[in-house]
């Protein structure tokens, strides 16, 4: 429903982003009957319907599926593992990997990602090989420690969600205090790595229904995890009908002024690699890449 980001990059001025115009989400649900709006509003996207239609479920003071939370963290789990093992591969230039047997099932998936259990030490995992580690092996070759890396940003939480500001809203975000995220960010900064090993942290977290519980503020705004980090909405009512909407998503915030994926693109001088970096992002709306030809 959304329409294209367009980024382009001029050889003379560097990163340019074209941003579409916003979905007239309010005026389609304006006047629905919550219940008309709980329905709608996931099947008006293609992803993270499960937390969409979970933020409507609380923001409008509706029940909760007693399978909701399951079926949010096996959407949240998919789209990790389709990126961790289909799309960063082969834009990386590595072949791409079956998902781990029984991902829906609640198999363990530490084998898949780690080669065995999770490790210790980042630097002596991706010499290793094991399980993601060319992945992520490749990826650090590729972006080293100054391209796509991004100053640390304040980290999205209850109090700030619901503004469209520049918060690290991401995977990485949720598991930044681990051992292996600190690690990675003192061997190339808050870079592509770094949020490499937070979507595959989170994809664990996901595999074992352990991802963040969502929450309703006191405002009506409720906050739900999503495969790329917190998803924010309030659906404001009168007589019990919509009339008012306020939706944020991670992608509003990577790409507001000064947002992480403006940052990141910012510092990548190898232009070959921007579908790679988008990829680490994943802005959840369709992008194209463009270079500008000078005569």
């Amino acid at each position: 429903m959304e329409g294209a980001l367009q980024i382009t990059r001029d050889e003379r001025t560097g990163w340019a982003f074209d941003m579409p115009s916003p979905p007239a989400l309010g005026a389609l649900l304006h006047g629905k009957t919550t219940m008309q709006a709980a329905t709608l509003l996931p099947r008006l996207f293609n992803l993270c319907s499960a937390a969409q239609g979970m933020a409507a479920r609380l923001s409008l003071g509706l029940p909760v599926a007693p399978d909701a939370p399951a079926a949010l963290a096996r959407e949240v789990l998919r789209d990790h593992l389709l990126a961790l093992f289909v799309t960063l591969p082969r834009l990386a230039g590595l072949p791409a990997q079956a998902l781990p047997e029984g991902w829906q099932h609640g198999a363990d998936i530490a084998a898949a990602l780690w080669g065995g259990a999770r490790p210790v030490m980042l630097a002596q995992w991706l010499a290793a090989g094991q399980g993601l580690a060319p992945l992520a092996a490749r990826i650090h070759a590729s972006f080293g420690a100054d391209q796509g890396c991004v100053r640390p940003l304040p980290f999205v939480t209850a109090d700030r969600a619901g503004g469209p500001d520049a918060l690290e809203n991401s995977p990485a975000a949720r598991h930044a205090d681990q051992a292996l995220m600190r690690q990675a960010e003192a061997m190339a900064g808050r870079g592509p790595l770094w949020r490499l090993m937070g979507r595959m942290l989170d994809a664990e977290a996901a595999a074992s229904s352990a991802l963040p519980a969502p929450q309703l503020r006191g405002d009506g705004m409720a906050l739900v995890p999503a495969a790329r980090g917190v998803y924010a909405l309030r659906l404001a009512t009168t007589a019990g009908r919509v009339c008012g909407l306020t939706r944020i998503t991670p992608t509003d915030h990577m790409l507001a002024p000064e947002g992480a994926l403006r940052q990141a693109f910012a510092t990548l001088h190898q232009p070959a690699l921007a579908p790679l970096l988008l990829a680490v992002h994943d802005p959840c709306q369709p992008v194209t890449i463009a270079e500008v030809q000078h005569a």
